[in-house]
């Protein structure tokens, strides 16, 4: 569930780890590509929400939501948009995360479920997110306190105030995205045909969930560089803390112990990622993106999901235990909906493989023909 947050943090091969990414969400968790990315006709926009009211009772005259934009709108036979996907991240990426060669490359070309022909697949950056208002563009703690909520909201005014969006043909999420999607279900079930959480759980963020969220926002704050927030230099230690714990919450134990078998392999492997993570964070912005889950409690109104859904855990996700009997106890609540749990295998990814889109595939291809 969480995020991608979770250092996408293993790029490459067993011999040898390549340069860091441009961009390492801090909570994405480990993928491998096996072949260099394909260049997709992706653009960029943003739009100006004005008067933006949070539901700490905190505002900003305008909040800026950045957008990635692949396809385009169709209209049918009432002028209306029939075509519209949005895919939601996890915790510290970006909507351009999804451009990377497990996801798009299995999707978006000719014939695949998401063929950019005939999809227009919107990418936002939710708030505090890559180019979207953030605290790291001026007001460091000072920034709006936002939460999942907001986040629906501000996705939610994009789509149908700026984009003249009335009803989504799907809804898809990753971790934080994957919540996203059921406060989607639960708030604007009318706005969706289809709804495809990947990696999360129904229920409030505590237990040991919380627990690991806490301390890498305590190991911020506890570094005296942090100074409140308004820091002249970033928190490096209070920064590696936070890194190193997300690291963890991310791995996949089968698949990290096939390709790193000797252990100076694998120390190596680790100092690295998290070395690169470090260099790609801002520590309020993490601090701001980690506790935006605080509020997030689904369960009581899963009864309101009545959008046909079709929701996908991974059994070595760390951050979302296959012990739990929740997604089956919810779906049982849900109208129409369907859960299955990929089996843990040396190929899975922990909590990533929600962006391995080889492991779930066919799942969407039968969500969108049971929605047509």
């Amino acid at each position: 569930m969480l995020f991608s947050l979770l250092l996408a943090l293993a790029q490459g091969s067993v011999a040898q780890t390549p340069p860091a990414p441009p961009q390492v969400p801090p909570l994405a968790a480990a993928t491998a590509p096996a072949k260099p990315a394909l260049q997709w006709p992706a653009r960029d926009a943003q739009a100006t929400l004005r008067n933006f009211r949070f539901r700490s009772g905190e505002t900003l005259s305008e909040l800026r939501i950045n957008y990635t934009m692949l396809g385009q709108p169709h209209r049918n036979a009432r002028g209306e948009i029939d075509n519209a996907v949005m895919i939601l991240h996890g915790t510290g990426g970006t909507g351009r995360q999804f451009l990377s060669p497990q996801f798009a490359d299995e999707l978006y070309g000719p014939g695949q479920p998401l063929d950019i022909t005939r999809y227009w697949i919107i990418l936002p950056d939710g708030i505090g997110h890559g180019k979207s208002s953030k605290p790291s563009d001026g007001l460091h703690m000072r920034f709006p306190h936002y939460d999942y909520d907001d986040m629906v909201e501000a996705d939610y005014r994009l789509l149908k105030d700026e984009l003249g969006i009335r009803r989504m043909r799907l809804v898809m999420g990753t971790s934080m995205g994957c919540m996203h999607g059921l406060v989607w279900g639960e708030t604007h079930p009318d706005f969706l045909r289809a709804l495809m959480p990947l990696a999360c759980e129904p229920i409030e963020i505590a237990g040991l969930n919380r627990m690991w969220r806490q301390l890498a926002i305590d190991g911020i704050e506890a570094d005296p560089a942090w100074a409140g927030g308004d820091y002249r230099a970033p928190p490096t230690q209070g920064l590696r803390t936070a890194a190193s714990l997300l690291f963890v919450a991310g791995a996949a134990p089968l698949y990290f112990q096939a390709q790193y078998p000797r252990r100076a392999q694998a120390e190596t492997f680790a100092r690295e990622r998290v070395a690169a993570s470090i260099a790609q964070i801002d520590a309020n912005d993490l601090i701001y993106q980690i506790d935006a889950s605080r509020t997030y409690a689904p369960w009581a109104q899963l009864e309101k999901i009545t959008v046909p859904t079709t929701w996908i855990n991974s059994a070595d996700d760390f951050i979302n235990p296959r012990n739990l009997d929740l997604p089956q106890r919810a779906v049982a609540r849900m109208k129409d909906a369907r859960f299955r749990l990929i089996p843990e295998s040396a190929e899975t990814r922990g909590h990533g493989t929600h962006t391995a889109a080889r492991f779930w595939k066919q799942d969407l291809v039968d969500l969108l023909q049971r929605t047509e």
